[in-house]
């Protein structure tokens, strides 16, 4: 079994299966940090539908950490205006948020040392091209978040050598990820259920991990895809 672990969780695909998986080998504590970004509402709410589904006594409560950045971004950021949302057909380097996990790591950290965790997971994937996404960086900030805090403190992304299509591949078969989201402009559908936009460079990252994974996309879009 594993020690009691901090799962950095947005209810995105990659974090609900890491989470799930981490639950599967000991307690999981999931961590949702809200940065004032405006599709919060429809992240919290998959993540807490996706461990309703799970129902895994293993997984505890969410707990949910606040840090508004808008002070840093600006409110001409489109992570914070909503709009300029990167589109379909973007390349993946227009969705990098500067410094995203270097803030959510260093809350999770104090968090961890408040609690007398000392690890940390998030579900960073082969590919990722951005500077706080590398073995060295989650190394690094463990290690000083670790010393900063007198408590010691890992990190570790454990996909971190998976595509989305061969974490599709292991568990789309076991897990509900139809109540994942990945889309950076969610929208409610006439039943008040959430449903992706499809015209977003997230969404297309979903679509095309299943159409490499071959299996049948049962995301729920707000217009056909293919």
């Amino acid at each position: 079994m594993n020690p009691p672990t901090a799962v950095l969780a947005s209810g995105g695909m990659d974090s609900c299966i890491l989470l799930a998986k981490t639950a599967e080998n000991g307690i999981a504590h999931p961590i949702y940090v809200e940065t004032g970004i405006p599709w919060e509402w429809a992240e919290k709410q998959m993540l807490c539908n996706f461990i309703q589904a799970l129902d895994n006594p293993n997984i505890k409560p969410v707990t949910i950490l606040q840090l508004p950045v808008q002070p840093l971004y600006g409110t001409s950021h489109w992570t914070m205006s909503g709009d300029t949302v990167p589109e379909y057909e973007a390349p993946d380097e227009t969705v990098y948020i500067p410094g995203r996990n270097i803030i959510l790591i260093t809350l999770a950290a104090i968090w961890c040392s408040l609690n007398d965790v000392n690890r940390i997971v998030i579900g960073s994937l082969a590919g990722n091209p951005f500077p706080d996404a590398t073995p060295d960086f989650f190394k690094s900030i463990g290690n000083a978040n670790g010393m900063g805090l007198d408590h010691q403190i890992t990190v570790e992304a454990p996909m971190r050598n998976l595509h989305k299509e061969d974490i599709l591949l292991a568990n789309a078969s076991t897990l509900p990820l139809h109540l994942t989201l990945t889309c950076s402009n969610p929208q409610l559908g006439n039943n008040e259920s959430i449903i992706h936009c499809a015209n977003c460079n997230k969404c297309r990252e979903r679509h095309e991990a299943f159409l490499d994974a071959d299996i049948e996309d049962d995301t729920r879009y707000a217009q056909p895809l293919d």
